[in-house]
């Protein structure tokens, strides 16, 4: 299930992709298998071997592009180990949210990304993430869990703050702000809840099918209930700077 919507955020064969925080993998084989030079990026040791073991599988089985790589790196956000200018595009996916100290964050995301490369950054929505803070505490009072909820344009400020112009954004997965909905309502350890397995199969068959139904529904509905926002900006560029200071 991808956040990213690669039709707005473009990325050519060769191109080096930093998927910062980057969980499971979900983005970095994507982009691994649009021929990019992916680095996945996580704090988390056990879910990085998972990952490297996935780029090998996908390598082996022929699944990418010749001329793409991949690799993972272990490390925090607040200092990442990269140095300055040297990716055409970061993701920041559904990370944000989990760092208490997100400004020191951005600063590192703006710093490592080239001058007019772009930055996909997703947090979850702020309507549909208040009802979740509201059902359940132990939703967002987990070690390690949400520490806060982004309104759109408070997001899109502090971005800006960072150094990055907005350049589009959009809603996505409303189908699953519901499901987040009855688990946190029946309590988010349960998994047993026949309604919440219900759900679960119901998503799964939509990620597996995409029948055109549900498609044409989620489209309608994530202006309104999307669980995620997703924000597009670019780093200026040198010949930015006339520009942005006659603005």
């Amino acid at each position: 299930m991808l956040t990213v919507d690669f039709d707005r955020f473009p990325v050519d064969l060769g191109d080096r992709v930093l998927d910062m925080g980057c969980g499971g993998g979900r983005h970095a084989f994507a982009l691994y298998r649009r021929g990019a030079d992916v680095t996945a990026f996580d704090m988390d040791a056990g879910e990085l071997k998972d990952v490297a073991g996935m780029f090998a599988a996908m390598q082996e089985a022929g699944e990418v592009p010749a001329g793409a790589q991949a690799r993972t790196v272990r490390g925090t956000a607040y200092d990442l180990p990269f140095a300055d200018d040297c990716f055409d595009r970061v993701i920041a996916a559904e990370v944000l949210e989990h760092l208490p100290k997100d400004d020191q964050a951005m600063r590192e995301l703006f710093r490592v990304l080239k001058p007019g490369g772009l930055i996909a950054v997703t947090v979850p929505r702020w309507g549909p993430e208040l009802v979740c803070w509201a059902l359940s505490s132990a939703y967002h009072e987990a070690e390690g869990g949400h520490v806060r909820i982004y309104r759109g344009d408070e997001l899109r400020r502090r971005l800006t703050r960072a150094g990055l112009d907005p350049v589009g954004s959009h809603h996505t997965h409303a189908l699953h702000a519901p499901y987040w909905w009855l688990k946190c309502a029946v309590g988010v350890d349960d998994g047993e809840n026949r309604l919440v397995k219900a759900y679960h199969r119901l998503l799964v068959w939509d990620m597996m099918k995409a029948p055109k139904l549900t498609q044409v529904a989620e489209r309608l509905l994530n202006p309104v209930v999307g669980k995620s926002l997703v924000v597009y900006l670019r780093k200026p560029s040198s010949t930015d700077g006339p520009a942005r200071a006659a603005a």
